[in-house]
């Protein structure tokens, strides 16, 4: 008989794809982290990588989970994160791009990303990508039928060199149209003078190499800024910590000024 019923990618043993904390949280602060996890689907295997390649950058990033998971905690904001390693699918990429399901990451094959047959890349975008991205629709939507403020931060973290090229940045500030937040948190960052500060560095955002920014922030026109913090930094426990202080008392200011100036 024939059989309709799509391919399915997750199995019952798998996790959720999306982790959600303090969704009704006081603070204006909306936490998101599309690179926070770096699980591979049981029917996926290992996608051809050793696990040495896994816990590398080109599987998740690195710290970025426990920082923004410490932000929520002491700003009691809303977070939401995503499980599966971006490998399987980056949740900050336009599922059409050429690297939403990467064959080649930095310098390393990816050979599980060969070849993907259409039904099974369909799966990893109705599993894990739209979940994740649905989950934060939803809850944009409803923090704004209820006449809540919103600051958006998607949180993330990069190498301290790539391809030999060494990152000098302790922090990056990544915006695309709407600088507003960066220009405040810049201030208040450099206030510290052991700190240097990337304005669009490592990274820039565009409505073509990124997507939560650009589709939950810009698109809605909430406030909003995609933060990088240098992986040396946060790498452990302890590290965690102590970014995710620090972050809590510059987005804590952030949004003391924002609010005075009634942007928020």
């Amino acid at each position: 008989m024939f059989n309709s019923s799509p391919y399915r990618l997750l199995g019952p043993d798998d996790p959720a794809p999306v982790i959600v904390e303090r969704l009704d949280g006081a603070s204006a602060l909306f936490v998101t982290c599309e690179h926070a996890g770096r699980r591979i689907p049981r029917q996926l295997g290992d996608l051809g990588i050793s696990e040495a390649e896994l816990n590398r950058h080109i599987g998740w990033d690195i710290g970025a989970a426990g920082v923004a998971r410490g932000l929520s905690e002491r700003m009691d904001a809303a977070l939401v994160m995503q499980t599966y390693s971006r490998l399987v699918i980056d949740c900050n990429r336009k599922p059409s791009r050429y690297d939403s399901m990467a064959r080649i990451s930095e310098q390393t094959e990816i050979p599980g990303n060969h070849d993907i047959h259409p039904d099974h890349a369909e799966a990893r975008v109705r599993e894990i990508f739209k979940p994740y991205h649905d989950t934060i629709a939803a809850e944009l939507d409803r923090r704004r039928d209820a006449g809540r403020a919103t600051l958006l931060l998607a949180m993330h973290s990069f190498t301290p060199s790539y391809k030999g090229v060494s990152r000098p940045w302790h922090i990056g500030l990544l915006y695309n149209r709407d600088d507003r937040v960066a220009r405040i948190l810049d201030e208040l960052i450099r206030m510290d003078p052991a700190l240097t500060v990337g304005d669009n560095q490592p990274y820039a955002i565009s409505d073509e190499s990124d997507y939560t920014i650009p589709v939950h922030g810009e698109r809605r026109g909430i406030l909003n800024i995609e933060i990088e913090v240098r992986q040396d930094q946060i790498e452990t426990e302890a590290g965690q910590h102590d970014w995710a202080s620090r972050m809590a008392d510059w987005m804590g200011g952030a949004i003391e000024r924002l609010t005075a100036a009634k942007l928020l």
